[in-house]
């Protein structure tokens, strides 16, 4: 007996978040627990909490300026499992970060079936964008905030593109307002880039209000979601700017040795660069990607640029970068693809729900090319920094995808082909000791070394 379309559905549904699962489940458990960005000072915050509550100063670790509720959160678990080893915690804590970027999968689902009703090929797609893309991999197995500011974010601007695509009158429309207040008021409490689900969200009320002339009932939503994501998230900032007078911690003496990296200056012409070596060599010391922005966030958002989960010094893995990267090509080229029809959908007057999903790219693009610019390291750029924005990359590049991949046609097999070579080699290779083992302390080894300017 064959079985009906909807069980052949359910079963790929199941599949696919099945294989997403294990590969973070077998990370959690075998990837080094101190292992991953900051992730020893990380746990030095959440030890420092199992002893006292109180927040800790700025200078008094790498990491106790960060906003505090990753923090909590895992010192909060902990203290509810008892007192387990550290690597037990550590690995608790990871699953915990693991289930909630398995959550953004499903929400990148749910916006596409909200939005864009019966496309369930589309919703498998977003969903898959997010469970495979390595950067979101690696950072579940960290013991990192990343994760969680990035469900949270991604929570927020779901909620509030959700509400746009369907707009309906009455005290309804402030509660739900309220609550995407609140998911971007925790995202801004996770990780300061946190707080750019609000003005994301805040664009799509402001736009849809002067769109229905309505300016009066946008007006009260605005409020309720500021007031809600100032009164979650900006408290800790406001502290800040009482006790230290910054509202953030920069140049501060602890991180002094950020200062020596390489390349220690950025140009303009840096954010123009994509060179070859993204692809031939994809290690950030390369001295081409180290004078390339968006060629170093490609390289680390699809692959380990900055070697902490793969060999250094491996041909394999270098060869198996080139595979995946040029890969990548094919969702990141429909991502873009996605954005520009957007775009055109807004400037037509449609599209209310892209507008919150737009300005979060938007936001998080100028954000992060200010803080590269006022950073000039190459270990501050990050792909894994722009995971605040994962959902909205999952949203378009699926749309796109499933233009491409619709039967008839060499196109659509072409690009099924490619998508489930990329999905294979990723599973495979970023399943920590599965096809590469690092021995090695992770991260390139950059100190007493030349660079060329």
């Amino acid at each position: 007996m064959r079985p009906s379309r909807e069980d052949a559905t359910l079963l790929a549904w199941f599949a696919l978040f099945s294989a997403g699962t294990w590969i973070r489940f077998h990370n959690a458990m075998l990837y080094p627990s101190k292992w991953g960005f900051d992730a020893p000072f990380n746990w030095q915050y959440i030890e420092r909490l199992l002893t006292t509550l109180a927040l800790p100063t700025p200078e008094s670790g790498w990491a106790s300026g960060h906003p505090p509720l990753f923090y909590y959160a895992a010192a909060g678990l902990v203290r509810l499992l008892g007192p387990p080893s550290p690597r037990a915690a550590i690995i608790a804590i990871r699953l915990v970060s693991s289930a909630a970027g398995i959550g953004t999968a499903a929400l990148a689902a749910w916006l596409v079936r909200r939005v864009d009703h019966g496309k369930t090929i589309r919703a498998m797609l977003a969903a898959a964008l997010v469970l495979f893309l390595p950067a979101h991999i690696m950072m579940s197995a960290a013991l990192s905030e990343e994760i969680l500011a990035s469900f949270l974010a991604s929570l927020a601007i779901a909620g509030a593109a959700a509400a746009l695509a369907s707009r309906h009158h009455g005290r309804a429309e402030l509660l739900h307002a309220g609550g995407v207040g609140v998911a971007a008021g925790l995202a801004w409490l996770t990780k300061l880039s946190g707080v750019l689900a609000v003005p994301a969200a805040l664009a799509g009320e402001l736009v849809d209000g002067w769109r229905r002339r309505d300016f009066r009932a946008a007006a009260w939503r605005c409020l309720v979601l500021g007031v809600a994501a100032l009164g979650v998230g900006g408290w800790f900032y406001a502290r800040n700017l009482w006790l230290y007078g910054y509202i953030y911690p920069h140049d501060l003496n602890v991180h002094k040795i950020m200062y020596t990296m390489p390349p220690g200056e950025r140009r303009a012409l840096d954010y123009l660069r994509f060179p070859v070596a993204t692809f031939t060599d994809s290690q950030l010391l390369n001295p081409d990607l180290l004078r390339s922005v968006w060629g170093s966030t490609y390289a680390t958002l699809w692959f380990d640029g900055h070697r902490h989960f793969l060999p250094t010094e491996d041909v394999a893995v270098r060869r198996t970068g080139t595979l995946l990267l040029v890969l990548a090509l094919v969702p990141s080229t429909a991502f873009f693809a996605g954005l520009v029809r957007a775009c055109r959908r807004v400037w037509r007057g449609g599209g209310s729900a892209d507008v919150p999903l737009l300005s979060l790219v938007a936001l998080t693009v100028a954000g992060y090319a200010v803080f590269t610019w006022s950073n000039p390291y190459f270990a501050a750029l990050k792909g894994t920094y722009l995971l605040i924005a994962v959902l909205p990359f999952a949203f378009y590049a699926s749309e796109e995808l499933a233009r491409w991949t619709r039967p008839p046609g060499m196109r659509a097999l072409a690009v099924w082909l490619a998508l489930a070579a990329l999905a294979l080699a990723v599973g495979a290779v970023f399943s920590f000791g599965v096809v590469f083992t690092r021995t090695e302390p992770p991260g390139l080894q950059w100190l007493h070394q030349e660079w060329r300017p």
